[in-house]
């Protein structure tokens, strides 16, 4: 299992009875995880000085209730990267001196929404470590981290940070994310260097992830935000002969298409990473996805990455589940699944 074991802003302090104890920077969550099946006394001090309860309805959906929970918070994470911590803007050209030590700080805007969530997925972040360390290996012309605010426009089409930017360059390490979300990976792996289109087909998400993108400090970063339906942006970068260096997913088990059809993930992965993958550069990097699916397990994914990528582009593919460790009471120590990924990539 890979875990993301390196937060110091977020921790699972506590499992039992069909839901996890979370720490998010000063306030604790109470929220449902369906993979906590166990009953298990109250004993982490969390459990008495929670800030927000999400009760699940019989019915579906649920509510939250509040104690003391402000509308909107952050919290950061250390990225690895090898980012020179230069202040000044972005500046192209080779990153030179990395020794693998040299942190990063990710900051991410967070507040109570439907279904539960809060706008990140901490488990995540192995998997951003993961594409850090492959952009920044990539010998591929990189971009510094520097600071700034941008005004990025919602609609879509190109829209890039403060700064102008060439994506085409051939010679920049170029990342597609699909079902990009909130933007936590999108802000990554600009952290790390890259340059990265963003697509998403909500237009409330795609405006979270430039908030977070601007409070990372990564506001003139080379990046392209698209709110569409990812299919179709495929397809059209397809036509238009664009190629990228790495390439993430992260579909839903369930959605509606363009014209209102049911989107079952089981039923239209396979096709959507084998057309997704004709969008690799001929010195391709990385294709990731992530499934939190249940019968997409691991194996699942290994063998649709091997059979769609690695017959004809060579390489590795590996998979397995992502998981958090927990941190207090009678469950300290074990570690909750939280989804899989499958990863095929150039050794």
């Amino acid at each position: 299992m890979w875990l993301a074991d390196r937060w110091k802003d977020y921790e699972v302090l506590d499992t039992s009875s069909g839901e996890k104890l979370e720490r998010w920077g000063n306030y604790i969550l109470v929220r449902p995880d369906p993979q906590v099946i166990w009953n298990t006394p109250h004993d982490s001090y969390g459990w008495k000085k929670k800030n927000a309860h999400y009760h699940r309805s019989d019915k579906g959906g649920g509510r939250w209730e509040f104690f003391d929970l402000p509308e909107q918070w952050t919290i950061s994470y250390e990225l690895k990267t090898g980012a020179t911590g230069d202040k000044t803007g972005f500046e192209t050209g080779d990153v030179t001196g990395y020794d693998g030590s040299r942190d990063s700080l990710l900051t991410f805007n967070l507040k109570p929404f439907q279904f539960k969530h809060t706008g990140l997925f901490p488990e995540q972040a192995v998997n951003w470590d993961w594409m850090a360390e492959r952009i920044i290996s990539s010998g591929k012309k990189l971009y510094h981290r520097g600071g700034g605010k941008s005004d990025v426009g919602s609609v879509p089409g190109d829209r890039t940070g403060g700064q102008s930017h060439d994506f085409g360059d051939k010679d920049s390490f170029k990342v597609l994310n699909l079902f990009a979300y909130t933007g936590g990976a999108t802000a990554a792996c600009l952290m790390a260097g890259a340059q990265v289109t963003h697509v998403d087909a909500s237009k409330g998400m795609v405006g979270w992830a430039k908030e977070n993108v601007a409070s990372s400090g990564l506001g003139d970063a080379p990046v392209r935000f698209f709110v569409d339906d990812c299919v179709k942006l495929v397809e059209r970068e397809l036509r238009r002969g664009n190629h990228y260096d790495g390439i993430l997913m992260d579909p839903p088990s369930y959605g509606r298409g363009p014209k209102g059809e049911i989107w079952k993930l089981e039923e239209k992965v396979y096709e959507l990473i084998s057309l997704t993958s004709g969008l690799l550069s001929d010195d391709a990097s990385f294709f990731l996805i992530n499934s939190y699916t249940t019968g997409l397990q691991p194996a699942v994914l290994d063998h649709m990455l091997k059979i769609a990528l690695k017959k004809d582009l060579g390489g590795r593919v590996e998979a397995d589940e992502v998981g958090l460790p927990v941190t207090d009471g009678l469950t300290d120590g074990l570690i909750l699944p939280c989804g899989a990924t499958g990863r095929w990539f150039r050794e």
